[in-house]
């Protein structure tokens, strides 16, 4: 049984270490691969430690793009859609798990099977709608769509339901109303969740590609990711070099956010219970 059990427990540890070589080996390829020449970049077959380590890569992406702007832009949208999503998923949320009101059963139905329904499927009439209101080119084309998300709504409502009526109830004996107790109360006791949700919806705003490539005509509204896959194609090949050194500086900012909320990111993925 012990040798049994040992032969198991390795079995699981190289599977383990296959995949987190799977996953990060393409990000320590592209950090590795930032700091080498072009021509050893596109070596054949490819090398992973840099003979010639460079910056020129980094210095050409600070200067000859508007890297202040488009770094901007990315920031500004990414902020004002997870700020929409941590407030009115939350409200959301609230209602759905501790207000009885009619249809909110139907409203969660609606909720889930907004989930069900791919991006893409929308992509088009939410276009044609943000056109007819003279919002294309906009900031305001390029957040609004997404300051609220079906998965936002469900992950709070899930993690409301934790919440025990009772402490909401005795708020509301006390004479507060439903704003301040979702305010006063019940926010308070969401910082799991929330750090979790705003974690997850600031990833995936950063790295929204097609959307603002579609909405933003101009340099001036472009984001990050738009603006490094249009300057870093070329009239015959693509320019791998800026293309990577773009990417770990697209990185770089999830990963702090990530570092900063990591405690609570973690609490808030084991007892939020997707039930």
């Amino acid at each position: 049984m012990r040798r049994r059990d040992a032969v198991a427990r390795t079995g699981l540890y190289a599977a383990l270490l296959a995949g987190l070589a799977v996953v990060v080996g393409p990000f320590v390829w592209m950090l590795l691969s930032s700091v080498k020449p072009e021509g050893e970049i596109r070596r054949v077959p490819p090398t992973w430690w840099p003979e010639t380590v460079t910056l020129e890569h980094f210095r050409r992406l600070f200067t000859d793009l508007d890297f202040p702007r488009y770094f901007g832009n990315s920031l500004l949208v990414a902020v004002l859609v997870t700020a929409g999503n941590l407030v009115f998923c939350s409200m959301l949320g609230y209602a759905l798990a501790k207000i009885d009101f009619a249809g909110r059963r139907l409203l969660l139905l609606v909720v889930l099977g907004t989930l069900m329904v791919p991006g893409l499927a929308v992509f088009v009439p939410q276009f044609v709608l943000v056109s007819n209101l003279g919002l294309a080119n906009t900031y305001a084309g390029l957040v609004l769509p997404f300051l609220a998300g079906p998965f936002g709504v469900f992950l709070m409502r899930q993690y409301l339901l934790s919440i025990p009526d009772e402490l909401i109830e005795a708020a509301r004996v006390d004479g507060a109303g439903e704003f301040r107790i979702f305010w006063r109360v019940v926010l308070p006791l969401c910082r799991p969740a929330l750090a979790t949700l705003g974690i997850l919806t600031f990833l995936t705003s950063w790295n929204n590609f097609l959307w603002p490539l579609v909405v933003a005509t101009t340099e001036d509204k472009y984001t990050l990711p738009v603006a490094l896959a249009l300057f870093s194609v070329g009239q015959h090949r693509i320019d791998l070099g800026l293309a990577l050194a773009g990417a770990v500086v697209v990185v770089l900012p999830v990963l702090v956010v990530f570092l900063l909320l990591q405690r609570h990111f973690m609490r808030g993925i084991a007892t939020t219970g997707l039930k």
